[in-house]
C-alpha cells in the first residue's frame, strides 16, 4: 500500500471563498480539505498553462 504524506500546511483563503468552500463541503458530506485537494486535481492542468511572474516579458522602460 502506497504511503500518504500527512505533512499540515497552513493555507490562507479569503473569508468569502473559506465560507464557499465551507458550504460545498456541508452539501458534499466531505471535509474541506477534500474540496481543496480535489478542486487542485481538477484544475492542475489548466493552472499549468498559466504563465508564470518568470514567464511575462517585461514592457521596455524608456
Amino acid at each position: 500500500m502506497a504511503q500518504t504524506d500527512n505533512r499540515k500546511q497552513s493555507l490562507y483563503f479569503p473569508e468569502e471563498m473559506l465560507q464557499e468552500i465551507q458550504r460545498e463541503a456541508t452539501r458534499q458530506d466531505r471535509s474541506m480539505s477534500w474540496i481543496v485537494q480535489t478542486a487542485w486535481k481538477l484544475a492542475r492542468g489548466d493552472i499549468k498553462k498559466m504563465p508564470s511572474v518568470n514567464d511575462v516579458i517585461e514592457p521596455d522602460r524608456r
